[in-house]
């Protein structure tokens, strides 16, 4: 005889209950693989092993800060593909010219290459951009004041990792040297694509974009008081 009983929908009460839980898990999960990373690069045995993580932690970091994206509308994957392909291509022209931030080419720490530049990085990009651009909206400045805050942040946090990722086999500049060139060019890029962002009409809420700045950025500022 089949079944005739259905279950019960779930409380709405239990929903929320459980869901109270996922920001904390995602700010747990962030912390432990970079905590991980930290240690593996810096006191590990085997520090190379850490390095061809980087990918893999990156796209973690990417799916847990877009999974508490709440709106998935025409307006958002448009920025998503607009800001990826940009920062990709910029970083294409940069490796390929010397323009926009100077000389330099990239390792294999990042993962698999087109045109001499990881496929990761515009996924970089477009992280920074979203996440700094959240953060500024915190506050209640012009929509042009945000964007150059924005900007500002990401300069900051690429301040910091300029000179770990030549350690570590991210990329390379000419002469072991990171010009002024490459913040010059950072900041005029981050604006622009800053600018797009408070512009853009999706949702700007996300609960675990600050998390990931901070992390990335302490985790960064880590690595280079190690150097």
């Amino acid at each position: 005889m089949p079944e005739t009983t259905q279950k019960a929908p779930m409380p709405p009460a239990i929903l929320l209950r459980y869901q109270s839980y996922t920001l904390p898990a995602a700010i747990a999960v962030l912390v432990i693989f970079h905590g991980v990373g930290f240690w593996g690069l810096l006191f590990s045995n085997n520090p190379g092993y850490f390095q061809e993580l980087t990918p893999l932690n990156l796209l973690l970091t990417n799916l847990l800060l877009f999974s508490f994206h709440r709106q998935w509308n025409g307006a958002f994957i448009l920025f998503a593909v607009v800001v990826a392909a940009v920062g990709f291509l910029a970083e294409v022209v940069g490796v390929h010219t010397g323009l926009l931030f100077g000389n330099y080419t990239y390792g294999a720490a990042l993962g698999l290459k087109l045109w001499n530049v990881p496929l990761l990085i515009g996924l970089n990009w477009l992280m920074l951009v979203y996440v700094t651009g959240h953060l500024v909206n915190l506050t209640k400045l012009h929509w042009l004041l945000k964007a150059i805050l924005g900007a500002m942040l990401m300069v900051l946090l690429d301040f910091f990792i300029e000179p770990v990722a030549m350690k570590y086999d991210f990329w390379s500049w000419q002469g072991n040297t990171i010009p002024f060139s490459n913040y010059a060019g950072w900041m005029a890029l981050a604006f622009l694509l800053q600018v797009y962002f408070q512009q853009a009409s999706f949702r700007k809420q996300n609960k675990l974009s600050a998390y990931v700045y901070a992390v990335q950025l302490l985790f960064f500022i880590g690595l280079y008081l190690f150097l």
